[in-house]
């Protein structure tokens, strides 16, 4: 599992809970948090240097859990990886487009600048015939989840300042694999509104892509970070309460 930080801890989550692998390997590229305001070459270049990193392990698939990063740098690191790699994106929009056969349902993507710039989830949704789609970038989001502000009044005060001119959508898709983390909050803001979650819609893509099975009662999980693992460790001991 790679991600810009501790984000994809959330997609870990779904994975352990259904129990899909033996062990984990997590990388968050900590010390360049967020990639979202990065630009293409620079993601990409970022990626390759993680794909090196897990080079080094003995793993069946590569999970980029970075919405970024399956925006910009999937086609080049599944031309440079010696095992498959998966992002996020085409399981997200697959997720949604299996929860609604209402083409007119409103859509509210929610991303990295980088994400909603690269118009991937757009584009792959307008494929399958939604057309009401709104796509925004509330880029604070990503700073506030990686000092561990899943809820209160910082919170509350940045999603007013993102959402207040928005009416409420029939499904928002968490297109940053650090939304989840406040996905509560989120919700409590637009009540009416289906979430689409990352680490969701990975298990449902991953169980019929791979014909995997939820077989593993217990998950290894090591953690390594480029800049200070031991507070990745504390956000996943909150998160996935291990």
């Amino acid at each position: 599992m790679y991600d810009s930080g501790v984000g994809g801890l959330s997609v870990v989550k779904s994975l352990k809970e259904y129990g899909l692998f033996e062990e984990i390997i997590y990388y968050g590229d900590t010390a360049r948090v967020p990639y979202g305001v990065k630009d293409k070459n620079t993601i990409i270049r970022y990626s390759l240097e993680a794909l090196e990193f897990f080079k080094n392990f003995d793993i069946d698939i590569l999970i980029a859990a970075c919405n970024s990063v399956s925006a910009y740098a999937i086609s080049e690191l599944k031309q440079n990886a010696p095992f498959a790699v998966t992002g996020v994106i085409e399981p997200g929009v697959l997720a949604l487009k299996n929860k609604t056969r209402k083409k007119d349902s409103s859509i509210l993507i929610l991303g990295t600048k980088a994400t909603i710039q690269s118009r991937r989830y757009e584009k792959l949704l307008k494929n399958h015939g939604f057309l009401n789609i709104t796509s925004l970038s509330p880029s604070l989001f990503v700073p506030i989840v990686e000092e561990g502000l899943f809820e209160g009044e910082v919170l509350e005060a940045t999603m007013k300042h993102y959402f207040k001119n928005l009416e409420d959508p029939d499904f928002i898709i968490l297109g940053c694999t650090h939304f989840p983390l406040i996905s509560k909050a989120i919700s409590s803001y637009f009540p009416n509104a289906t979430l689409i979650h990352s680490g969701e819609a990975m298990v449902e893509y991953l169980q019929n892509e791979y014909n995997l099975n939820g077989i593993f009662k217990n998950t290894d999980i090591k953690y390594f970070a480029t800049e200070n693992p031991d507070a990745l460790k504390g956000v996943a001991k909150i998160w996935l309460k291990s």
